[in-house]
C-alpha cells in the first residue's frame, strides 16, 4: 500500500470496495479509480495498443493517455480515463489497451439536457476563474462557473499559497460560500465545456454519479480560465510504468494522500517540478536527483533540491530508462555531452513544460501564436473573442492570475450592462516569480532519429519519433498531414499530452527554429470525450420518436376517433359512428362541412414566430411572394422554395406587428422549416436582425368550417363582428370568447368553404374545443379528421406539400404562377430561369376524372398513353398524387403530376391497375366551386 497515513481530500472513515480486472481492491470516497489503484500499489494499467508495452498512470486528469478502462458495472461505458472516474462502492472495471467495446447491458444512467441563457460564462474553476466569477457575480449579472473537477480551486488544491492572509483552501471555501449567496450565480462542478460554437454558444457536459446532463448555454460574454496542461518529455523508453507527470505526482500526494513511489527522480524544463520534489520528500520519499534542462536554474531552487538530499543535474535530461513492469533506473546525461549517470528509481516525475489550454479559444475562432518566453501557444486577445485569463494565456504566477481574473470578470459584467469596477487584487504569499523554461523537444538517443522507435511522442497511439521522421521523409510538411500519417493526436485524448511535443519534433525534423513555424492542428469539439448517449439525452428508446398529442386528444379518444401518425403527432383521421366504416364516416363529415358546419383540431400545424426589425425583409427572401408590405392584422399564403427552385413548404403567415409575424407550416415540416430559416439566418444573412422561435406547442387551434360557421363563431365570440364587411378573408382579430378564453381568430380556409381558425393558448385547448362543440350543437356541428380534410382541399385543388409535390416540383409546375413574385428576389428565383425549369414537358399538376365515376384511383398509380402496350419497359407519363371519393361530386376524382399536363387537359389517359386499364380524363385541378364564392358563405 502507498496510502499516506494522513492528508488528502478523502473520507477515511468509509471504505469502498471495487474490482479491477477481477481483483477486489479498496479505496475511499473522494478517490478516483487511478488514485485508488496507486494506493493499492498498482501502477501498471495495461499494455499499449499496438506494441503491447506495459503502460502506467501518467496524469491525474482527463488528459490521461494510458489508464483507460471499461466500466462493467452501473452504466457500462468504454474508454473511461481512470483519472476522472470517481470511485464508488461496487465499481467493476477492466483495463483496456486502447480499444473498448459497447455493452448490451442495461444502462441506468439518466441523461437529460438543459438550455440556459446567462450573461457571463467562466470556464475553469482555478484561481483565475474563481476571481472572474466573483467579480462578475458581485455585479448582479447572471453568471455560470464551469469546473471539470469535483472541487473548485485548480492548482491551489495542490499548493501551499496564501491569499488575503488566509490559506488558499480557506479562500476557496469563502468564495464558494459567496457564490451560494449570489442568486444569479450557478456553479457547475464535475462539468466540462466540450464545445464552443458561434455567437458564444457552449455545450457543457455535467456528470454526477448516475445522472448526466448536457447544458446548452448561450452567453453574452465568456471568460476562459481553462488553465494549462503539463507535457511529458520525449526520450528513449519514456513510456515505462512509474513515469508520471510531475504535477500529477503532486496531485496524488496532496488530494489523495497517495505516494506513487519511494525512490524518485525529477526531471524538468521549468520551475514547477521543484515543488513536486519538495512534496515527495515531505511525504517520506527519497528524491535521488533533480534534473533540469536549464544550465542555470534559479539558485533558490537548486538550494531547495540540495536541502532535500537530491543531486542536481543542470543542463541535463533523462536520456533513457530501464525496467520491466516498472521503471527501475533513469539514465541522466548532459544535453551538451558528458558521461551518462544511472540513478536507481521507481518513480520518474517529468515536467516537459506547460501548454496553455487553448482548445476552446481556438474553437471560438481565436488565433494562436507561439510565445518563446512561455514556450507554448498562447491566444491572441482579439476583439470579439472570449477573454482568456491565467495560465491559459501563459500567466503562471498566482498574483497575475488573480489580477487577470478579477479584471476580466468585471469587464464582462460591465459589457452586459452590470457596471462594476474590478475588485482590488488580494495579497498573496508563497507565490514566486517564474523563471523562463528551456523546452527540449527531442532528447538525443543513439543513432539517427529515424531509428528512434523507443522515443514515444504519443503514448496512446504508440507513435514515435521514427514515425514522425518517416512522415517528413515521405514529403509531409503540414502538421495536419503528419498527424494523419502517424495518427498522433487521434486518440480519445486528442493529443493533449502529445500535440505540442509532436509539433516540436516536427520542427526538429524540418529544421525549423520553433514550433511556431509549424503551427497547430485544428482543435475541434468535443474538447473532452463524451458518450453518444449524453448527446442524445432522453432522445432514445421510446422517446427517440415520441408520440405528440394535442390538448384535445382525450376528447378525440372518448369520442371514438381513429388516429393516424402525421410526423410525431397523433391526429384524428375520422370519427366513425356505430356501424360506419371509414368511407361512410368521411362521406358524412364531408357533407357536414359543405352543407352545414364542421370542426377540426388543427393544433398540430407548425407555428414559428419571426421577430425583429428585419423580419419583413427576411420573409420576403424566404417566400416566393411578397410579405414586407402585408398590413398588420392580415394574413397571406406563401410558398418556400429550395435554392434549386423546388417547392419546400407552404403555409399562411399573419402579421402581428410591424416587426412580428406568425408563420404556419405543414404539420410534418415544422422542424425542417425552422432549421431552414436558421440556416439562412446564421450562414447567409447573419446581419439581419431576426429571431425565429417555435411556438407550435404554445397554441391550440380549432378550424370551424362550413356555411354555418359564421353563426357558430358569432355565438362563441359575442364581442366580435364576423360579417364579411367587418371581418374579411385572410384577416385576424384578437377577442375574448364567451367563456373568458382569450383567442385569436383568423379567417383562413383550407376547404374552400367559409371558415375560421380559432387559436388559444394550449392550456385552454380542451376548453376551447368543447366550447366550439357546444356552440355548434344547434347546427349539428360535426368533428372531422384528416381524411375529410384531404377530400375537401383536393376538391378545391389545394396541394399538400410532400404529397402532391416532391423535390422536383416548382410552383409553376403546380399552376401557381400567381404566388411567384416577378419584382423581388427570393430563394430559388434564379433557378426558374434555367432551361430545365422552363421545359414544356415538365410534370405539371392536373386533375383526373375517371370515365367511370365509381372508380377511385390508387394513389401512386402511373399514367400511360391509351395505346401504349403494357409490356415493360412501359413509358410513364406521370403518377397519381391524391385520390378520393367526393361526397359533393358523388364520384371519384384525383390529382396527378403528368408530363406536359396542362397541354393534355381534355385528353383521356389510362391508369393500369390490377391488370386492367382505367380511362381517366385530364382536367383542371379544381373540381368544386371554381369561382371561389363559397369562402364567403352561402
Amino acid at each position: 500500500m502507498t496510502r499516506l497515513a494522513e492528508g488528502g481530500r478523502i473520507d477515511r472513515a468509509r471504505t469502498l470496495r471495487f474490482t479491477c480486472d477481477g481483483i477486489e481492491l479498496t479505496g475511499h470516497p473522494g478517490d478516483t479509480l487511478a488514485s485508488a489503484l496507486l494506493a493499492n500499489g498498482r501502477i501498471e494499467v495495461g499494455s499499449s495498443i499496438y506494441r503491447d508495452r506495459p503502460r502506467g498512470i501518467l496524469t491525474a486528469d482527463g488528459t490521461e493517455p494510458n489508464a483507460l478502462v471499461q466500466v462493467l458495472s452501473g452504466g457500462p461505458e468504454p474508454m473511461v480515463p481512470a483519472t476522472t472516474l470517481e470511485l464508488r462502492d461496487g465499481l467493476q472495471v477492466a483495463s483496456l489497451s486502447g480499444v473498448g467495446w459497447l455493452s448490451n447491458a442495461p444502462d441506468p444512467t439518466v441523461r437529460d439536457k438543459k438550455y440556459v441563457h446567462v450573461d457571463v460564462v467562466v470556464v475553469g474553476g482555478g484561481p483565475a476563474g474563481i476571481a472572474a466569477a466573483l467579480a462578475a457575480g458581485r455585479s448582479g449579472a447572471r453568471v455560470m462557473l464551469v469546473e471539470q473537477g469535483r472541487h473548485l480551486g485548480g492548482s491551489l488544491l495542490d499548493g501551499d499559497e496564501r491569499i488575503d492572509g488566509r490559506d488558499a483552501g480557506e479562500w476557496i471555501s469563502r468564495a464558494a460560500r459567496e457564490f451560494v449567496d449570489m442568486p444569479e450565480v450557478r456553479v457547475l462542478t464535475r462539468s466540462a465545456a466540450i464545445g464552443y460554437y458561434d455567437h458564444d454558444y457552449l455545450l457543457v457536459a455535467e456528470r454526477r454519479g448516475d445522472r448526466e446532463r448536457l447544458w446548452h448555454v448561450r452567453a453574452r460574454r465568456v471568460v476562459l480560465a481553462t488553465g494549462a496542461t503539463e507535457r511529458p518529455m520525449v526520450f528513449a523508453d519514456n513510456d515505462r510504468p512509474g513515469i508520471m507527470l510531475a504535477s500529477a505526482v503532486r496531485t496524488y500526494l496532496k488530494r489523495f494522500a497517495v505516494l506513487p513511489g519511494q525512490d524518485a527522480v525529477v526531471v524538468t524544463t521549468s520551475d514547477s517540478a521543484y515543488l513536486t520534489a519538495a512534496d515527495l520528500a515531505a511525504a517520506g520519499a527519497r528524491v535521488r536527483a533533480v534534473v533540469d534542462t536549464r544550465p542555470e536554474p534559479p539558485q533558490r531552487l537548486v538550494e531547495l533540491a540540495n536541502s532535500l538530499g537530491a543531486q542536481v543535474f543542470t543542463g541535463s535530461a533523462v536520456v533513457g530508462t530501464t525496467g520491466d513492469r516498472r521503471i527501475t533506473s533513469a539514465r541522466i546525461a548532459g544535453l551538451e555531452g558528458g558521461t551518462p549517470v544511472d540513478v536507481d528509481c521507481d518513480l520518474l516525475a517529468v515536467c516537459g513544460g506547460w501548454n496553455p489550454a487553448v482548445q476552446l479559444y481556438s474553437q471560438a475562432g481565436g488565433s494562436l501564436r507561439w510565445d518563446r518566453l512561455v514556450a507554448g501557444f498562447v491566444p491572441e486577445q482579439e476583439p470579439g473573442r472570449p477573454k482568456v485569463v491565467g495560465s491559459a494565456r501563459g500567466t503562471y504566477d498566482l498574483a497575475g492570475c488573480l489580477a487577470q481574473g478579477l479584471a476580466a470578470g468585471a469587464e464582462a459584467a460591465t459589457a452586459c450592462g452590470f457596471r462594476i469596477a474590478a475588485p482590488p487584487v488580494p495579497p498573496v504569499a508563497g507565490d514566486r516569480p517564474v523563471a523562463g523554461p528551456r523546452p527540449v523537444w527531442l532528447v538525443p538517443g543513439e543513432g539517427e532519429p529515424s531509428e528512434w522507435t523507443q522515443h514515444f511522442v504519443d503514448l496512446q497511439r504508440d507513435a514515435t519519433v521514427a514515425d514522425v521522421w518517416r512522415a517528413v521523409g515521405a514529403g509531409m510538411r503540414s502538421v495536419e498531414h503528419v498527424k494523419r500519417y502517424t495518427t498522433i493526436g487521434t486518440g480519445n485524448d486528442q493529443g493533449k499530452t502529445s500535440g505540442v511535443n509532436a509539433i516540436g519534433v516536427i520542427a526538429e525534423a524540418l529544421g525549423a527554429e520553433s514550433p511556431g513555424e509549424v503551427g497547430t492542428t485544428t482543435f475541434r469539439p468535443p474538447h473532452v470525450p463524451v458518450s453518444f448517449a449524453l448527446l442524445a439525452g432522453r432522445d432514445r428508446g421510446e422517446l427517440h420518436d415520441p408520440v405528440r398529442t394535442t390538448p384535445m386528444h382525450s376528447w378525440h379518444v372518448e369520442h371514438g376517433a381513429e388516429f393516424e401518425d402525421v410526423g410525431q403527432w397523433k391526429r384524428p383521421r375520422y370519427y366513425p359512428q356505430p356501424g360506419e366504416d371509414m368511407a361512410a364516416a368521411v362521406h358524412r363529415e364531408c357533407l357536414a362541412a359543405r352543407t352545414g358546419v364542421a370542426m377540426q383540431d388543427v393544433s398540430t400545424l407548425g407555428r414559428i414566430e419571426i421577430v425583429g426589425p428585419d423580419a419583413p425583409e427576411f420573409l420576403n427572401r424566404i417566400y416566393t411572394n411578397a410579405f414586407a408590405k402585408l398590413a398588420v392584422g392580415k394574413a397571406r399564403y406563401g410558398v418556400m422554395c429550395t435554392a434549386d427552385g423546388m417547392v419546400f413548404d407552404d403555409g399562411v403567415s399573419i402579421r402581428l406587428a410591424e416587426d412580428r409575424y406568425l408563420m404556419s407550416t405543414t404539420t410534418g415540416g415544422a422542424a425542417t422549416v425552422l432549421e431552414w430559416l436558421e440556416e439562412w439566418l446564421q450562414t447567409e444573412w447573419p446581419h439581419l436582425a431576426v429571431h425565429c422561435t417555435s411556438v407550435t406547442e404554445q397554441w391550440a387551434a380549432v378550424a370551424v368550417v362550413g356555411p354555418d360557421s359564421r353563426d357558430v363563431v358569432a355565438r362563441l365570440a359575442p364581442d366580435l363582428d364576423v360579417s364579411n364587411e367587418a371581418f374579411g378573408f385572410m384577416e385576424f382579430r384578437e377577442t375574448e370568447l364567451s367563456n373568458g378564453i382569450p383567442a385569436r381568430i383568423c379567417r383562413i380556409s383550407f376547404s374552400g368553404e367559409l371558415a375560421y381558425e380559432i387559436n388559444a393558448p394550449s392550456w385552454y385547448g380542451l376548453a376551447l374545443w368543447e366550447a366550439v362543440h357546444e356552440a355548434g350543437q344547434d347546427f349539428g356541428i360535426t368533428p372531422y379528421g384528416t381524411e375529410t380534410m384531404h377530400v375537401l382541399r383536393a376538391e378545391k385543388g389545394f396541394v399538400i406539400v410532400g404529397q402532391d409535390t416532391d423535390a422536383t416540383v416548382t410552383p409553376h409546375d403546380l399552376g401557381m404562377d400567381w404566388v411567384v413574385s416577378k419584382r423581388k428576389d427570393f430563394i430559388g428565383k434564379r433557378s426558374f430561369s434555367r432551361p430545365d425549369t422552363a421545359r414544356e414537358d415538365r410534370k405539371q399538376l392536373v386533375g383526373l376524372l375517371p370515365v367511370d365515376p365509381a372508380d377511385v384511383l390508387p394513389e401512386g398509380a402511373h399514367l400511360v398513353e391509351p395505346d401504349v402496350p403494357l409490356v415493360p419497359p412501359v413509358p410513364m407519363l406521370g403518377h397519381v398524387t391524391s385520390s378520393y371519393r367526393s361526397a359533393v361530386l358523388e364520384r371519384g376524382f384525383a390529382m396527378a403530376l403528368v408530363r406536359g399536363g396542362r397541354h393534355r387537359i381534355g385528353e383521356v389517359l389510362h391508369v393500369p391497375v390490377d391488370g386492367r386499364r382505367i380511362p381517366v380524363e385530364v382536367t383542371e385541378p379544381v373540381f368544386y366551386d371554381l369561382e371561389g364564392a363559397r369562402r364567403d358563405g352561402r
